[in-house]
């Protein structure tokens, strides 16, 4: 036992230092640092537009880039491009995920009750179908079945039932019954 965790910790501590390795190589470019070219003569100019890339020859001069090429640089956020996101972490990643659905849908907030009634639960299984990309099933069946639960089935195109479900009323939470 004592051998295998000793091989998973040389393991971890390996990849970690490769990763670590690979991060400082990533990030020892300053974001202000520029392609340079070498023009003539051993003088040194700053790289073209956007629109052209460096000549695959050592120190060449710039030739336009080929229709519809990405840019060589890929510009800092808010300029086009791809930014700064590939050196976030996952984490960083889905945080600025979460609080750009906040602000996309600040205008929409959840109620404490919902308040369906079976008209609302029938659009909102639509929904759900039409979501998924189904276009041939239908929503059957739909009907109170006490004060919190609304009922609804899913069927085929020629009325065969596939599934049955509940709804409740007040938190629009679903519960497949059969």
């Amino acid at each position: 036992m004592r051998p295998i965790l000793l091989a998973g910790a040389a393991a971890l501590a390996l990849g970690g230092g490769g990763a670590s390795l690979l991060w400082h190589a990533a990030s020892a470019q300053p974001p202000e640092a520029r392609v340079l070219t070498v023009a003539d003569a051993g003088a040194v100019a700053p790289a073209p537009a956007a629109d052209t890339a460096p000549d695959p020859g050592a120190g060449g001069p710039a030739v336009p880039a080929p229709e519809g090429a990405p840019p060589a640089w890929h510009g800092r956020p808010g300029e086009g491009g791809m930014g700064w996101g590939w050196r976030q972490s996952p984490l960083a990643r889905a945080i600025a995920h979460w609080r750009h659905q906040a602000r996309t849908w600040t205008l929409v907030y959840p109620a404490a009750d919902r308040k369906l009634d079976p008209a609302d639960v029938q659009k909102i299984a639509e929904a759900f179908l039409l979501w998924r990309g189904n276009h041939s099933w239908k929503v059957v069946d739909v009907a109170a079945q006490d004060a919190d639960d609304v009922g609804f089935a899913v069927a085929t195109p020629d009325g065969s039932v596939i599934a049955r479900f509940t709804m409740n009323r007040h938190t629009g939470r679903v519960t497949r019954t059969g």
